[in-house]
């Protein structure tokens, strides 16, 4: 059973730099791809940041030299420093999670999903 749980969302102003945690469960083993994406009010899922298991990265446009994803496997825990944070980074933040080699932005090849931790940026 894989259990995905989010943590360190809440309101903040721009310019700040929360980080996120996902504390994750039941998936394990040498091909995982773990990734963020959000969600803001009216629009789709878009993926934030990715990582696989051999560290490899991929950021979207929008947050490049901004968040930061990592994992620390000991801990099975996954990351998402934001920093410099605008209002258009306001979303639900989901842990994402797939038996996979690549690291993916796709929220489509996302097969397990964590509840959402919610960003709120504030001018």
């Amino acid at each position: 059973h894989v259990q995905l749980v989010e943590s360190g969302g809440g309101s903040v102003q721009a310019g700040g730099s929360p980080r996120l945690s996902c504390a994750a469960s039941g998936i394990t083993g040498r091909s995982v791809c773990m990734g963020w994406i959000r969600q803001a009010p009216g629009k789709e899922r878009e993926g934030v940041a990715s990582v696989d298991s051999d560290s490899k990265t991929r950021y979207a446009d929008s947050v490049k030299g901004r968040f930061t994803i990592s994992k620390d496997n000991a801990k099975n825990t996954l990351y998402l420093q934001m920093n410099s944070l605008k209002p258009e980074d306001t979303a639900t933040y989901y842990c994402a999670a797939d038996p996979s080699l690549w690291a993916k932005l796709d929220r489509h090849e996302y097969n397990y999903w964590g509840q959402g931790t919610q960003v709120t940026v504030s001018t």
